[in-house]
Parts: C-alpha cells; sequence; structure tokens
C-alpha cells in the first residue's frame, strides 16, 4: 500500500498532457485562496453611482470592503462609517433610507447624503422600518421595540412585552398569607402602603407624556418567539409557545484531539421525533389600551383535520384532538408583515405536521384571522418559496406558491387571487419597484440549471433582463431603481458583480476575483445532458458529464457517478458549484481514462414539486432509479462500462453511496460515503420529519430508507469517511454502520475518520487525504 501511494503522488505531480491544464489532486484539494475568492455580498451607495461589495482575503479569514470600479478599492478603515449597508428599507417616498451597520442604526437622506446614526449598543438593533407617517424609524432590540424621532432626535420605547408575571398582580390564592395580613397589622399596613406608590406611580407615569410606557406582562409560562410593530405604532403581533424545560435527550460529541489535551465533550441537538417543535398563539397588543387578546387560529380551513390520522390509528397512537399544531412560517419574525401605513397585517403560519401552509389577514378591531390562502401538500409543504408582503397600494397582497406544481408569484386583493408568472420554472428572490406595478424575480425558463433575471408585469407579461450565462445567483436594486447590482458565476468562475440595467439592457462586469493562476489553466466543461427517466414520469434527469473531447474507437470507460449533498440542492446548473473541489476531482478522473456523472437526482432543488417530493416515504429509492438510469445511458451512449461502476459523494450523497452499494449490489462495484448518514433515526427533526414523518408514526418509512437495514446485502468495496466532530451527520453514524459491518463479517470495507474535521471540511490536508483514498478506491476496483 505504501508503495501505491507514492506511485499516486508521482502520477499527481506530472500528469500527461492533453488540450487542457491538468491539476494534481494536491492542488485541487489545496485552500481555495489558489483559485480565488468570490464577491460574497454587494450593495449600493446611496447615491446608485457606486457598488461595494465584501470579499475574503488571501490567506485569511478577515473580509475587506470594495468600492467596485476598472480598478476596484479597498476601503480604507476610515472610510467604512461612510458607508451604507446591505441591510437597508427605504421610507414610502424613497427619499430616505434606514440601515443597519455593525447592529446600529443609521439614516441616510437621499436628497444631500447626509448620514445620521440613531443607535449605538451593545446589543444589536433588527427589524428597522419607517412610521406610517415617515417621521419616525421603528426598531427592537430583543423583543423591546423604539421609536426614533427625526425632529428631536429622541429614542422612545413603543412596547416592552415581558414573558413573566405581572409584579402588579395579586398573588395566587393561599391560606398562610391571608391568615398572616389578617393577624398582622404591620404586615397589612406594608402591603397598603406598596400598592398605594405602585398606583401612585402609575397615574403619574400615564399623566406625564414624556415618561416611557410601562411593560406589559405575559405571564411565566411562555416565550416570545417573535414580534412585529405596526408602522403606526397602534399593535403589537406577538408569536408565543409554551415554556418548557424539557429539551429532549441530546448527543454528547466527544472530541480527542483538543488545545486542553484532555478529551471535551459538547451537547448536540436532538433526534428527530424527540420533543417536536411546539405550537405557537398569537396575540395582538393594542398599546393604546394595553389590551392583549389572542387571535384564534380556529378559523383556518383544514386546522383541526389530521393528514396523518391514518398512521396514528395503525401505530395505537392517541388521536389529534383540537386544532394542529401550528407556527409561523419563519420564527424571526418574518412571518409576520404590516402594510406600510400600519392598517393591515398579514401572518403565515405552517403546521408542524408540515402538510399545510396558510397565509391569513388579521382583522385588528376583532383580533381574529380571515382565510387567504391554502397550499396543502401530501408529501411536505417546501420550506424555500415562502415569500410574501403587501404591495404599497395598501390593500394587496402578494406571495409565491407552488400551488401549480412549481413556484409562482401571486397577487390577492378583495378576494381575487391573480396568477403572475407561470410555466414550468420556478420563481424566487422577489422584489418589487416603488409603486408595485412591476417585480423583478430569479427564473430558470430556458432550462432548471440556467438562472437569470426576470421582470413581471401587467403590462409587458414574464420577461427576462439579463443575459450572464445562467449563472445569476442574486441581485440587489440600487436605490433609485434604475440599475440592479446582481452576482453572477459560472462552472469554473465562483461569483463575480456586475450591473444591469432594471429594465434589461447589456451588463456592465466589475470584478474578475480569480487568480492568474487559476485563470490560466484551461477546463474540461461539462456537458449539460437530459438523461431519459424510466421512471420520472417524463421528466429527464438532467446531468453534467464530464469525459474526453474523443472517446477511443472500441474502448469501454470506468463509470464514477457523483452524489450531492443535501439532498434539496442543485448542482447541475451553469453557476459556480458548491462542489468546485469535486468538479476538480472529475478533471483528474477523466485524464486517467473514466466519464464522470454528476446528476440531478429526484428530490434536488430547480424542478419543481414533484420532483422534490418524488422521495416522500421512499429516501434514497427514486434516487437510486435515476443513478441507475444513469449508467446505463453512459453505456449506451458514451462507451461506459457496466461491469465497472463507482459512485461517491458526501452527506447525503454518502447515504445515497451506501443505499447503491447495499440495494444495487450487481451494478456497483465501489463506492466512497462520505459524512454520510446511515440511520434517519438519528438525523435532525427539521429535515427529516418534512420527508418521513416521525419515527412513531411512520416506522416503516425510516426502515425503508435508512441503509443500515441492507447493510447484509454490501458485496462491492466501500471507504466510509466522516469528520469525527461532525455537527450535523454525527459520526455515530459511522461507527454504528462499522459495527454492523464487523457482525455482518463483510469484507473490503474501511473507515478513515478524521479528529478535526466537521461537516465540511476546512483543512486541506484533510481533503487530500480523503480524495486520495477516493481515487486508490477507483484504480484499484474499476480499473
Amino acid at each position: 500500500m505504501r508503495k501505491f501511494v507514492l506511485t499516486l503522488s508521482a502520477a499527481a505531480i506530472a500528469l500527461p498532457a492533453l488540450a487542457y491544464t491538468p491539476v494534481t489532486l494536491d492542488q485541487a484539494m489545496s485552500h481555495p485562496d489558489w483559485i480565488g475568492a468570490p464577491v460574497e455580498t454587494a450593495w449600493w451607495s446611496w447615491d446608485s453611482k457606486n457598488v461595494y461589495y465584501k470579499q475574503k482575503r488571501a490567506g485569511s479569514p478577515l473580509r475587506d470592503t470594495y468600492v467596485a470600479g476598472a480598478k476596484p478599492r479597498v476601503v480604507g478603515e476610515a472610510e467604512l462609517a461612510t458607508l451604507d449597508s446591505e441591510n437597508i428599507a427605504f421610507n414610502r417616498e424613497r427619499t430616505r433610507a434606514v440601515l443597519l451597520r455593525n447592529g446600529d442604526l443609521f439614516e441616510r437622506d437621499l436628497k444631500t447624503g447626509a448620514l445620521t446614526q440613531i443607535s449605538r449598543n451593545t446589543v444589536p438593533a433588527a427589524d428597522p422600518q419607517y412610521s406610517s407617517d415617515g417621521s419616525a424609524v421603528q426598531y427592537r432590540i430583543g423583543h423591546d421595540w423604539f421609536s426614533w424621532t427625526r425632529a428631536d432626535r429622541l429614542v422612545s420605547p413603543l412596547a416592552m412585552p415581558r414573558a413573566m408575571k405581572d409584579p402588579a398582580a395579586a398573588p395566587d390564592e393561599d391560606y398562610l398569607r391571608s391568615m398572616q395580613l389578617r393577624l398582622i397589622a404591620t404586615l397589612k399596613r406594608q402591603k397598603d402602603d406598596r400598592e398605594a406608590t405602585r398606583s401612585y406611580n402609575e397615574a403619574l407615569r400615564r399623566a406625564d407624556p414624556t415618561r416611557a410606557p410601562a411593560p406589559f406582562y405575559l405571564g411565566d409560562k411562555v416565550v416570545i418567539d417573535a414580534s412585529s410593530l405596526s408602522p403606526d405604532g397602534r399593535w403589537l403581533l406577538l408569536a408565543l409557545s409554551p415554556k418548557t424545560s424539557e429539551n429532549g435527550r441530546v448527543g454528547k460529541m466527544p472530541r480527542y484531539v483538543t488545545e486542553s489535551g484532555y478529551e471535551e465533550f459538547d451537547d448536540q441537538r436532538t433526534r428527530v421525533g424527540r420533543n417536536l417543535p411546539l405550537a405557537q398563539s398569537l396575540k395582538l397588543v393594542d398599546l393604546r389600551s394595553g389590551a392583549v387578546r389572542d387571535i384564534p387560529l380556529d378559523t383556518l380551513p383544514g386546522v383541526k383535520d389530521d393528514p396523518l390520522a391514518a398512521m396514528r390509528s395503525a401505530q395505537k397512537l392517541e388521536a389529534l384532538k383540537g386544532n394542529r399544531a401550528l407556527r409561523l412560517e419563519d420564527d424571526t419574525g418574518n412571518g409576520l408583515a404590516w402594510n406600510s401605513n400600519g392598517t393591515r397585517a398579514a401572518v403565515m403560519l405552517r403546521a408542524v405536521d408540515n402538510k399545510d401552509r396558510w397565509i391569513a389577514t388579521v382583522d385588528l378591531d376583532k383580533a381574529a384571522l380571515q382565510p387567504v390562502h391554502r397550499l396543502t401538500d401530501k408529501a411536505w409543504i417546501n420550506s424555500r418559496f415562502n415569500e410574501f408582503g403587501w404591495l404599497p397600494d395598501q390593500q394587496t397582497l402578494w406571495f409565491l406558491s407552488e400551488e401549480s406544481g412549481y413556484s409562482h408569484l401571486y397577487t390577492v386583493s378583495g378576494g381575487v387571487k391573480r396568477t403572475l408568472t407561470s410555466g414550468q420554472w420556478e420563481a424566487s428572490n422577489v422584489r418589487w419597484n416603488a409603486d408595485g406595478s412591476m417585480a423583478w424575480v430569479l427564473c430558470n425558463r430556458k432550462t432548471p440549471g440556467d438562472y437569470e433575471i426576470c421582470s413581471v408585469s401587467a403590462k409587458d407579461g414574464v420577461r427576462e433582463i439579463t443575459q450572464l450565462g445562467g449563472g445569476v445567483e442574486d441581485y440587489v436594486p440600487s436605490p433609485d431603481l434604475r440599475k440592479l447590482a446582481v452576482r453572477y458565476s459560472a462552472s469554473y468562475m465562483p461569483a463575480q458583480l456586475a450591473t444591469v440595467p432594471s429594465s434589461g439592457g447589456e451588463a456592465q462586469r466589475l470584478t474578475d476575483t480569480r487568480t492568474a493562476e487559476f485563470k490560466a489553466r484551461e477546463w474540461i466543461q461539462p456537458q449539460y445532458v437530459a438523461i431519459p427517466s424510466t421512471h420520472g414520469a417524463g421528466q429527464p434527469v438532467w446531468s453534467k458529464l464530464y469525459r474526453p473531447a474523443k472517446l477511443e474507437p472500441g474502448k469501454k470507460y470506468p463509470i464514477v457517478l457523483f452524489v450531492h449533498g443535501a439532498g434539496y440542492l442543485q448542482n447541475v446548473s451553469k453557476r459556480y458549484p458548491n462542489y468546485f473541489r469535486e468538479q476538480m476531482f472529475h478533471n483528474l478522473l477523466v485524464e486517467k481514462g473514466y466519464i464522470v456523472l454528476d446528476m440531478d437526482y429526484r428530490a434536488s432543488l430547480g424542478y419543481g414539486r414533484d420532483w422534490r417530493t418524488a422521495i416522500y416515504r421512499q429516501m434514497g429509492h427514486p434516487e437510486l432509479e435515476d443513478y441507475v438510469d444513469g449508467a446505463k445511458w453512459l453505456a449506451e451512449n458514451h462507451q461506459g462500462d457496466l461491469d465497472r461502476v463507482g459512485i461517491y459523494g458526501g452527506s447525503y450523497g454518502g447515504f445515497m453511496t451506501f443505499m447503491a452499494l447495499m440495494r444495487e449490489p450487481a451494478l456497483f462495484k465501489s463506492g466512497a460515503a462520505l459524512r454520510p448518514v446511515t440511520d434517519w433515526t438519528t438525523y435532525n427533526h427539521g429535515y427529516t420529519a418534512n420527508i418521513l414523518n416521525t419515527p412513531d408514526l411512520d416506522p416503516e418509512a425510516y426502515k425503508k430508507s435508512s441503509p443500515i437495514e441492507y447493510a447484509e446485502n454490501l458485496r462491492g468495496h466501500l471507504l466510509i469517511a466522516h469528520g469525527m466532530v461532525d455537527d450535523n451527520v454525527f459520526y455515530q453514524d459511522s461507527v454504528r454502520m462499522a459495527q454492523r459491518l464487523i457482525e455482518l463479517k463483510k469484507d473490503n470495507w474501511e473507515l478513515a475518520s478524521y479528529p478535526l474535521e466537521r461537516h465540511g471540511f476546512v483543512q486541506p490536508e484533510s481533503w487530500y487525504d480523503e480524495f486520495r483514498r477516493i481515487y486508490q478506491l477507483f484504480e484499484r476496483t474499476l480499473k
């Protein structure tokens, strides 16, 4: 084995010259600084003349701020205090903007450029907005809401909710207390004096407009999860959940290589189904009167219906009573939305069972919900595509929904719903112009992996306004709305910056942060291929093919299939891949005589609802069918050898490697499972319960979907690689699989452990060691 390793190292250093520039394994797995750091975030100056962006320093974790131009310039430290921010909110007339920078608030006059600091706190501010009349800036610290008025430069508290007992409230009835007050006159007199002083001080506070409002108390049995203030300062919406000390049993992750020299242990998350997310309740607070009212959820259609009733009955579990448990779609408060004058509010709620999402407006006089839209899915509601809000007319709600099978943009007003986009593509990242007559969205209309920016309006319909090669990542409109700052990328180009007229036109490309060394190389460009699916209901499986420019006649090529992680992720796109190291590794494999296929199997992002939910209650089954189709397609069309098929991937890709070797052992000769899930009962709740429900309700789904249940079928060669301080997929997953393979007396497998690596490896030495093992595995078993 030592002799083989040395041979590999020599080969990696001096690969044969081809039409493209070869890359060594050591180079591919080295720190990505050699490629050039991407543009990470971008924002505009107040006058819409300059674009700023952040970029990592080479050889350092620090980030610098640049101003874009013909020669991008690093912004000096003294200049940072005058800059704008990517976190910005405009007043209704777009003459002023409030920006959040380093946790502090500033207001910019967009006519003169004058910058005024509003807050300087040790605790960061959040959620800045303008008051309905534009005279004040409102924001929160924690869940306390404040107002800064421009006229007097005064900061005033508006709402101070407290999840605790009211100190002035009468104590619970207790016969001993009653007896003491009846028998001991001094105690009675002291109590009366305290109450008189409290009442007097409260009366003075109410009569004195210069004093802050008193806190209001919600009791000590709840936790405040989210709050949202109406721009007119009249109302506060709250989302509360019950306070509980029961957190479920958490994992203990040992760390063996530590600075202290001693073993150390970290608490980790609970497993799926252990302590379900708690149901939230909604409250409406009238800040003028101090009245706190519950907002009942009973009016939401289907809220009492249990979509899991049959499973509950089959497992002899207690039937659901009353409403299903609901939570805001976004616990940061983004599930609460006010129109800009504070007269109307909307909420977006999601069932804890993941089967329903509701949008409802709030009747402020009655503290009641008025249902507007319900999205139901027999599998699960997507965690993406949940943007919503109010248009400037103060009456119209807009939202994204997958109800057609793809994420599209809708509006509703006066009970009338209007469809603004449609088709077999996905709309996301919605931004509106000043009067709400037009929106911009990210769109992938040409192919699922081809992302541009589209404009959407009643006049012009849907129109692509960028032609940046299909690799648009995100964008931000300029303050005057005439331009868009766009981050875009390509297969071998990390995210860069361009500006585009907001109505469409030629892009001005502002950056190219790649190093001269990286740009000088020629790479194998992936071929984007649509592989016919034998199971995908007519949809092809889009894939990236890496192969020699010219195949040798009569030669059969060993096949390597790559599986991206996360399940719901898209790697077959025109963008710079998440798996850029793997892409360079694929170049090396092609140079060494392999053909490589990277597939967006069923469950991947970008292909609509049916593709996403095909794996419901059967993870690893539709995806494996797609990989079998991919291998056969390579054999039929690109001289692939079905007797020499290998597979590898990390996280979800590691899980799929197990499923391939253990459920199709005749086809897959070898595989590398990196940081893999081996048993879905050990993974987190938020991800897993969407797809498999919970283990107590749906044990068969977990059994069907967990590789450890198929371990006895392993026949091929297996590499397992896992970071020992992985706080996403626990190292325990691989250890349990190892023990299972030991007990089954399986041969030709190994476990490589990395003591200082978490889920995503960081150190170049670890990357190199892992991919050296993968390369050696394929050379041993597929050549």
